[in-house]
């Protein structure tokens, strides 16, 4: 019965998202229902105490980003840059190439440490103004985002900062450039794969007649000027906010130490010393100050541009962001309710019985994904559970730690982006489009995340590559 109710609750969940319910209002629902079916008396605490906590604990860190993340790419969708980079890339390459184009932009982003939620509103601009001149179907366009962003930069490439290649670090004491053939081939494979999906799904539909669309929703201003900025000075935002994000990665640690203290010493009206670890913020803080650069840059040379659309920029900005982190925020909660029921414990015990280490990491770490809808948190979840044995089993086979580590990354991204997780939601919802529209493509891409997994183990099988 336990297992019925979170499997119950998951399956609601995803259902009123696909429909295109509010997720802030599901989420909760779909959480305390399988609360109230396990345990009636905890649905209040729960909620105050689980899902309230975690929905604000998650705005409190990543709203910042999200914001910033929203005012670069309204900046960037205003000052012209973003169909300036779209003109060079249609001259130099071609409109029928327009998903490598998009898929670049996105890895580049990402590889270079930029959060995959800010990549989805820094890109937008971007690949709307290149679609809509190369009369792609908008609503193909979030899968080609979620192929750039959300699948091999994200945890397959070999030194990608993103969290998802950092957590297995605590656990299996190995780096981020961990198997890094393995994290190449598993790469090429999404690319290879999912571009000739993508691109079988644009030819066969366009073949059909049907053009960019004309009722949307959340559309970028289009850039009337004759003259366009130059793409050099166009793309140099995007290098800035990478590099400098890499950069203060690097920087802020030293700068701080390994936590920094204000006391009332220093802010008379501090009454209790109030200490951050440094740690847990540094990449949070280096992406937020490397997009107010990257703001910056774009309206100090491009002023005259930005100047007149700015004020109404930033509110839209400000509206589309806090729409968001909360609808993000509210699927965190939910994870957060569910990972604490008797029925998901039963889960994450059964897949401790698989017996092959690699496989077992693999099945363990994607199903806890898919069911907190959170590639991080599923894997958080199932390497502080079973971390241990996978480490004795691994070892008893003679496996590389880092070959454990790259197959643990590269599952977290797998089976996470089902309709219910919050980087699809934010993607969903900065594009103006529905899972109803725009899902299939997702989804074809988490298949493929899916997919490069069992392919990378059978690499490692078959060749001994590391």
């Amino acid at each position: 019965m336990a297992l019925l109710i979170v499997i119950a609750a998951l399956c609601f969940l995803m259902l009123a998202a696909y429909r295109g319910y509010s997720v802030i209002i599901f989420a909760p629902i779909a959480a305390l229902a399988a609360v109230l079916l396990t345990e009636p008396a905890a649905v209040a605490p729960v909620f105050s105490g689980i899902f309230m906590e975690k929905m604000v604990g998650f705005v409190k860190l990543y709203f910042p980003v999200f914001l910033l993340g929203a005012l670069f790419g309204k900046v960037i969708e205003i000052s012209g840059f973003a169909a300036a980079i779209v003109a060079a890339a249609i001259r130099y390459i071609g409109r029928s190439r327009a998903n490598v184009v998009i898929v670049v932009v996105c890895a580049l982003l990402t590889y270079g440490g930029v959060s995959v939620f800010v990549v989805v509103f820094a890109v937008y601009p971007f690949a709307a103004e290149l679609y809509r001149q190369s009369n792609i179907p908008k609503r193909l366009m979030p899968g080609v985002i979620a192929l750039g962003a959300f699948s091999f930069t994200m945890d397959s490439l070999p030194g990608t900062p993103q969290i998802q290649n950092i957590i297995p670090t605590t656990f299996f004491k190995t780096t981020g450039w961990a198997a890094p053939a393995l994290g190449t081939i598993g790469s090429l494979f999404m690319i290879v794969v999912g571009l000739i999906y993508l691109e079988w799904r644009r030819r066969s539909v366009m073949a059909k007649g049907e053009g960019y669309g004309n009722v949307l929703v959340n559309e970028p201003e289009r850039v009337t000027a004759v003259v366009l900025p130059n793409p050099f000075l166009a793309i140099m935002p995007l290098v800035l906010v990478g590099v400098a994000n890499f950069l203060f990665t690097k920087w802020i640690p030293v700068w701080y130490g390994a936590s920094y203290t204000v006391a009332p010493q220093v802010l008379p009206g501090v009454h209790v010393p109030v200490t951050t670890s440094i740690k847990t913020v540094t990449a949070i803080w280096s992406v937020e100050a490397a997009l107010i650069l990257g703001i910056a840059l774009v309206v100090f040379t491009a002023y005259r541009r930005v100047s007149g659309a700015l004020a109404d920029g930033t509110r839209a900005a400000a509206a589309g962001a806090l729409l968001a982190a909360i609808n993000t925020a509210s699927e965190y909660g939910f994870g957060a309710v569910i990972a604490a029921l008797p029925g998901f414990v039963v889960i994450s015990d059964a897949l401790k019985t698989i017996p092959n280490p690699l496989v077992n990491a693999a099945v363990s770490v994607s199903t806890l994904a898919g069911i907190t809808g959170s590639a991080s948190g599923g894997m958080s979840i199932a390497l502080a559970a079973t971390s241990d044995l996978l480490i004795r089993n691994a070892q008893v086979a003679h496996i590389p730690m880092e070959v454990l580590h790259r197959v643990v990354a590269m599952a977290s991204g797998g089976m996470d982006t089902l309709p219910h997780n919050g980087a699809v939601i934010t993607l969903l919802a900065v594009t103006g489009l529905t899972h109803r529209q725009s899902y299939r493509e997702i989804f074809a891409i988490t298949l493929i995340k899916t997919l490069a997994v069992a392919f990378v183990i059978g690499v490692y099988y078959a060749t001994g590559l590391v």
